[in-house]
């Protein structure tokens, strides 16, 4: 994945004292987030973004110093549960940018599951509420 081209909306390196040295890199299309390590030996991952359950920022002393922080990324996808985007430039920014785009993508797929199913919600397992699988909710 290298990371060329249009089809991301945003796109950013981990930074160390604010510069991008790093061979960690993050990517945002309109419906995943990417997540890219290594030099010799590359590790790929990435998350639909209808998976993503919850988002949250934090910016220690020395990040801010820096101008950058860590965006964390809570999902419903099983092999990828959480991606921590660290040393980021404008992690607020990002997290708005992210959750615009998380919601997007929930309601083309119609995934707003209080509006969806009612009550239910309250059976489903929170690690699949993201309703993928309707095997699961026929089971109970």
């Amino acid at each position: 994945m290298g990371f060329k081209g249009d089809m991301y909306i945003w796109k950013d390196r981990k930074r160390f004292m604010g510069m991008p040295l790093s061979f960690t890199r993050y990517a945002l299309s309109d419906d995943r987030l990417f997540l890219s390590v290594g030099f010799f030996s590359v590790n790929d991952e990435e998350i639909l973004l209808y998976r993503v359950r919850d988002i949250s920022t934090k910016r220690t002393l020395w990040q801010r110093l820096f101008g950058v922080g860590t965006v964390t990324v809570a999902s419903s996808d099983k092999s990828t549960p959480q991606v921590i985007l660290k040393n980021i430039k404008y992690p607020q920014d990002f997290k708005e940018l992210l959750h615009k785009h998380v919601e997007d993508c929930k309601m083309k797929r119609r995934l707003r599951y209080g509006e969806l199913i009612g009550g239910m919600t309250n059976s489903l397992d929170d690690s699949d509420a993201d309703l993928d699988d309707l095997d699961d909710l026929l089971n109970e």
